[in-house]
């Protein structure tokens, strides 16, 4: 049996509902269901009926409807069960997002909305019915439900925009393109709710009322502006604010209201004019790259764009391109600048004529008026000008060999102001040239090197400065290139060689080639000859341009051989040297080495006496450094052991001289020392200063060679020392002042700055003691019993002293 469903069909929510059923006429079913048919299948058992689908059409509910919960749809079966039928729905808006928009009742089968529907947020639902048995078992296939929210007029149109910017340039048209406006509406465009409509409904100008008549007109259907009237003067008016509406429905439904700005462009309908039209300016001799002075335009046109910015040129008075102008952005000025450094001799006053336009084009709608021209009168001063060199660098060309006095070049500076020029070389690392300070020839002052470091590529630099009478100077380069000439001949090389008797062997020939001082082409290729009285026995064979061999044309007795050679360059003019070789031809081994006993015995003497030359010379420098430790040794012991009476200072008591070296740090051990030293000056500025750490006793030393003083004059007598201390113990001070006085002039001593030596001489010396300051006199001569009366720090001296 066939299964079939009955829909009924609630519209608009109305009660009238359409049932379609398989009992109704086929026409019915074309018209309203539209129904899919599958053709019957046969099988070997008869006949097998397929089943028919049926497709509803599209359930159209109209948003926003307040009449919820309504009913939509109602589905059932025609099948005849035993049991209980329950319908389900599912898809979007049931139990998929949206949620909760439609529902069905399980048991009619009535599929109805929930709440009001958005078509802006969701235009329509494809839903999908089951119907079930209690069990769960599907009954029918499933039905689709597609469910079309209809369309109401619940949006205004919105502009695109918050406020529309436009331009329209001055003196335009009527019917002027300007610009265009948009709006949208979230209503289905496929109805009259999102139809929308443009309109002007109001006009400001800025400055306000400088115009008042209408000036811009829109296309209602396309939003797009335009010139309505004449009259747009951008002197007159900056710009306009246009008031906009628009409504869906073609005008007749929503509104909604909109800004536009429309500002009125600059056309270039006014030149520049220089303002005033003539210039002095003063120029500065000598200098380039700085600003003299500065002109002015006027420009009615909008400042800050092409049709205001002036270009500025020189139409007339600067030949030689001395003089640029440029515009200052800011300012539109002119600033005329020097380029070229100013000559006051050649020209003391220019005569310029400038004239002036706009980087833009003028329009055809500007006065027909001639370009503005100014006229800039610019004095010349006059300074002191630097002399100038006639090349830069003074480039000079000659051969490495000319002779020192030649005149390299001349004339190489002049001064502007014509003064008297000085001339100088500021830079002349290997000192080879000179340069007459009056007249600025250049000459050679020693003959030039070519393989000197300063020179690099065959150039030598230098620098050359000259200085007018005012004190301005100039410096130039002078780059001297010096040409390779051939001055020296070719050597030989080796002079010396071995050259097997067997003329069949390779080993029978000496190769030669040469070394020469010059460089190309002044050296190789080297030409190689032999005497006329030599080419019988021996022969030279050319190997290429700087080798040759050298071997004999016939078999020679073993021996030493001298062989002369010329060797010749290919310098200009040719240069040639002969050179003799020593040739020592023997028999040879297989391998081509001299077999003979007299070089085999010349050769093993040769090293033998090789080595025992270094032996012996090692020997000799040992022998010779242990002769003058033993000299050395020997002659401090004897001056140690000279005898009394030789001029030496020498101790009374042999037991008590001393060879051995002291060293002290201080000069004694104070008052209480009872075998105190005698110390003596030892050591004359005329001698070698001694050495510390000698090992030669210091009282060899000749006491006779003292340091002479230098700040007084000699062989004077010495002055006289205080010989006694006065009474009065308080007058020590001048006391020892006075003889302290007396020893700074005493020309006799030696300088007190002097180094001294001092050591241990023994008891007795006869030079007695330095403990009076009085060391010419013997203590004998002197009483110390003043010393008792100075107290009891002094008492210990006087002890000393006692003559008891």
């Amino acid at each position: 049996m066939a299964v079939r469903m009955v829909v009924v069909l609630c519209v608009l929510g109305t009660l009238l509902c359409q049932v379609w059923s398989s009992s109704e006429t086929q026409l019915k079913e074309e018209k309203l269901l539209s129904k899919v048919l599958y053709p019957w299948k046969r099988q070997s058992n008869g006949l097998v009926r397929v089943k028919r689908d049926w497709i509803i059409p599209p359930i159209r509910v109209l948003e926003n409807s307040k009449q919820v919960p309504e009913d939509l749809v109602q589905i059932k079966s025609d099948k005849i069960f035993t049991g209980e039928v329950i319908y389900k729905l599912e898809g979007p808006g049931v139990d998929q997002e949206p949620k909760n928009l439609f529902e069905i009742d399980d048991k009619t089968g009535v599929i109805r909305s929930k709440q009001p529907l958005d078509r802006e947020k969701y235009s329509s639902f494809t839903l999908k019915a089951f119907a079930l048995s209690p069990s769960g078992e599907r009954l029918e296939n499933p039905t689709t439900i597609e469910i079309v929210v209809l369309d109401q007029n619940d949006n205004r149109p919105t502009f695109t925009q918050n406020q529309f910017i436009g331009a329209v340039s001055e003196f335009s048209v009527p019917g002027t393109s300007v610009m265009s406006v948009s709006a949208t509406d979230a209503d289905d465009s496929m109805t009259d709710n999102a139809v929308l409509s443009y309109s002007i409904i109001g006009q400001e100008s800025i400055p306000a009322n400088a115009v008042t008549k209408t000036m811009f007109g829109i296309n209602n259907q396309t939003g797009a502006i335009y010139t309505r009237d004449v009259g747009l003067d951008r002197e007159v008016v900056k710009s306009f604010r246009l008031k906009l509406q628009v409504a869906d429905m073609s005008g007749m439904g929503l509104t909604s209201e909109g800004v536009a700005i429309i500002h009125v462009s600059d056309i270039n309908n006014h030149a520049p004019q220089f303002n005033p039209n003539m210039y002095s300016m003063t120029g500065v001799e000598n200098k380039k790259d700085y600003e003299i002075g500065r002109v002015n335009v006027t420009d009615r046109d909008d400042r800050g764009t092409g049709n205001w910015r002036a270009k500025y040129s020189i139409a007339k008075g600067d030949p030689h391109g001395s003089f640029a102008i440029s515009t200052d952005n800011v300012t539109n000025q002119g600033i005329l600048t020097v380029v070229k450094p100013l000559d006051y001799e050649a020209q003391p006053e220019y005569n310029l004529i400038l004239t002036v336009e706009n980087l833009n084009a003028l329009s055809n709608k500007a006065p027909n008026n001639p370009v503005s021209s100014a006229t800039v009168v610019i004095t010349v001063g006059n300074e002191n000008e630097a002399p100038r060199f006639r090349e830069d660098p003074i480039r000079i060309v000659v051969p490495e060999s000319v002779v020192p006095g030649t005149v390299l070049k001349r004339n190489i500076a002049y001064d502007p102001d014509y003064s008297e020029l000085r001339y100088e070389i500021t830079r002349d690392p290997e000192k080879w040239l000179d340069i007459n300070r009056e007249t600025g020839d250049i000459s050679v002052k020693r003959a030039f090197n070519i393989r000197s470091p300063h020179i690099r590529n065959n150039i030598y630099n230098a620098i050359v400065k000259v200085t007018d009478a005012g004190g301005v100077s100039s410096s130039a380069s002078l780059a001297i290139t010096l040409k390779e000439t051939n001055d020296f001949p070719p050597q030989l090389f080796p002079l010396s060689g071995t050259v097997c008797r067997e003329a069949e062997r390779m080993t029978s020939e000496l190769i030669l080639t040469a070394v020469d001082e010059d460089r190309p082409p002044h050296a190789e290729p080297f030409t190689f000859e032999l005497p006329d009285d030599l080419s019988i026995n021996w022969t030279i064979i050319q190997v290429n341009e700087t080798h040759a061999v050298l071997q004999p044309l016939v078999e020679m007795e073993a021996g030493e051989y001298t062989v002369t050679v010329l060797v010749s360059d290919s310098g200009s003019p040719t240069l040639s040297a002969y050179a003799q070789v020593n040739v020592t031809v023997c028999p040879c081994d297989s391998f081509g080495d001299c077999k003979s006993d007299a070089a085999a015995i010349l050769g093993s003497s040769v090293g033998i006496s090789l080595i025992a030359l270094i032996i012996i010379m090692a020997s000799i420098a040992l022998l010779l450094l242990l002769l003058l430790l033993a000299v050395a040794v020997s002659t401090c012991r004897r001056r140690h052991h000279i005898k009394k009476g030789t001029g030496l200072l020498v101790g009374e008591s042999e037991d008590d001289i001393r060879d051995n070296v002291l060293n002290y740090d201080e000069q004694g051990g104070g008052e209480e020392d009872e075998n105190a030293f005698n110390i003596d000056l030892l050591w004359n500025p005329h001698d070698a200063p001694p050495t510390p750490g000698s090992f030669c006793p210091v009282s060899s030393i000749p006491r006779g060679k003292q340091p002479l003083r230098r700040d007084a004059p000699h062989n004077l007598p010495s002055p006289t020392y205080p010989r006694r201390p006065p009474a009065d113990p308080t007058d020590i001070e001048d006391y020892i002042n006075d003889g302290l006085e007396a020893a700074d002039q005493d020309p006799n001593v030696p300088p007190y700055d002097t180094a001294l030596i001092y050591d241990y001489e023994g008891e007795g010396s006869l030079a007695g003691s330095l403990s009076s300051i009085a060391s010419g006199s013997s203590d004998g001569d002197q009483d110390y019993d003043y010393l008792n009366d100075w107290g009891p720090r002094f008492k210990k001296l006087a002890n000393m002293y006692d003559p008891r």
